[in-house]
C-alpha cells in the first residue's frame, strides 16, 4: 500500500519527511520518556535555551522534569563510543519558556546528533545534511555559519576581564561596532586596539567572497588554526547547489555556552527566527563526563506555521 502524505497535517508530513532524510544517511531512530530527573536540567541550566523547567514528583518521590531538552537527555543516556561514531536522530515535543513569553510551551523538533570521533569529515557531513534539511523544507533557505572559538579568541584579544568580554559578546551579538568601542574605551584599552574585531565582525557575506578576509584577520591575531577549520567546514560544499544558500557571519553570540567550534543557524524566507539551529557541543560533553566529541541540529517544527505549501516541503 502506498502512503498517502496528505492525510497528514503539515508538521507531521514534514517530521515524516526529515525522518526519511536521516535514515537515508545511515542514522538510527533514538526514542526517550517525555520526563528526566530534574537533577539533569538543574545541574546544566547553562545549556538549556529556557530557563524555566516543568517538574512533578512521582510515586517514588524523585522530582521529575518534562524534558526542556533533547540534547542532555541523549547525551545522559548514551555511552561514549571511542572511535567509532553514533549517529541518531529523533522526533519529539519538548516544554519551555521562549523569549519574551509568559508561559510554557509545547515545541516539537526533529534533529540529530553525531557522537563520537567527531573530525571535520564529519562536520562536513552534518552542514551538508542541514542544507538538506532546508532545502527539504523549502527552495528559499539561507544556511548561516559560524565559527564561535575563532569569534572567542577574537574577542580574547582585545576584553581584559570577563566583564568586557561579556559586554563585547552582547554587542557583538548585536553588531553594535560603535558599542564595542565605547566598551573599549571605558575599559582603558589603546584606541584602535579592537580594530581587528571589528572587521572581522563586520566581514560576512558568502563563503567564497569572505573567506580570504577571514583567513587573513585570524592570520594576524594567532587565530589561523580556527579560520582554516571554518574553511574546510564549508569547503564540500563549494561549487554545489547548496553553495548559493551558504552565509558566514560572526554575530551568532547567544549559542557561546552551548556550542564550541563550527555552529549554524537555517533561515526561511518570511519566518524571522530560524527554523534550525545547531554546531559542535564538546563542552557540554565533557560536563557530563563524556570523552566523545559531538555535533548535531534541530529543526524546529512548531516554527513552521508561516510556512506554505506552495513554498513549503516537497
Amino acid at each position: 500500500m502506498e502512503l498517502n502524505l496528505n492525510v497528514l497535517d503539515e508538521q507531521e508530513r514534514i517530521g515524516f519527511l526529515l525522518r526519511s532524510l536521516y535514515q537515508e544517511h545511515g542514522f538510527t531512530r533514538y526514542r526517550m520518556s517525555k520526563f528526566e530527573e530534574y537533577d539533569l536540567y538543574s545541574r546544566n541550566k547553562d545549556f538549556l535555551l529556557s530557563e524555566g523547567v516543568l517538574t512533578f514528583t512521582d510515586l517514588n518521590g524523585r522530582l521529575m522534569a518534562l524534558k526542556p531538552d533533547v540534547t542532555l537527555s541523549i547525551v545522559r543516556n548514551m555511552k561514549d563510543c571511542g572511535n567509532g561514531l553514533q549517529k541518531l536522530y529523533y522526533h519529539e515535543n519538548v516544554y519551555r519558556v521562549p523569549a519574551g513569553s509568559d508561559g510554557f510551551r509545547e515545541e516539537t523538533q526533529v534533529g540529530v546528533e553525531c557522537m563520537g570521533r567527531v573530525d571535520g569529515k564529519a562536520i562536513q557531513e552534518m552542514l551538508k545534511l542541514a542544507a538538506e534539511s532546508l532545502r527539504l523544507l523549502s527552495g528559499r533557505y539561507v544556511l548561516e555559519i559560524s565559527h564561535l572559538d575563532l569569534l572567542s579568541a577574537m574577542v580574547d584579544t582585545v576584553a581584559t576581564d570577563n566583564g568586557t568580554r561579556e559586554r563585547i559578546l552582547r554587542c557583538s551579538g548585536q553588531k553594535n561596532l560603535h558599542g564595542i568601542s565605547e566598551i573599549c574605551r571605558e575599559a582603558g584599552l589603546a584606541e584602535g586596539a579592537e580594530r581587528p574585531l571589528l572587521e572581522m565582525l563586520g566581514t560576512y557575506g558568502s563563503p567564497r567572497t569572505v573567506m580570504p578576509a577571514i583567513r587573513r584577520i585570524a592570520e594576524e591575531n594567532g587565530c589561523g588554526d580556527y579560520a582554516r577549520e571554518l574553511g574546510q567546514a564549508v569547503a564540500s560544499l563549494m561549487g554545489t547547489e547548496e553553495e548559493e544558500h551558504l552565509w558566514i557571519d560572526f554575530s551568532a553570540t547567544e549559542d557561546l555556552k552551548y556550542y564550541n567550534g563550527i555552529a549554524f543557524k537555517g533561515f526561511l524566507e518570511g519566518i524571522p527566527d530560524p527554523v534550525l539551529s545547531g554546531g559542535q557541543y564538546d563542552a557540554l560533553m565533557r560536563r557530563m563526563h563524556r570523552k566523545d566529541r559531538a555535533v548535531g541540529f534541530a529543526v524546529f517544527l512548531h516554527r513552521l506555521d508561516r510556512l506554505n505549501r506552495e513554498g513549503g516541503a516537497n
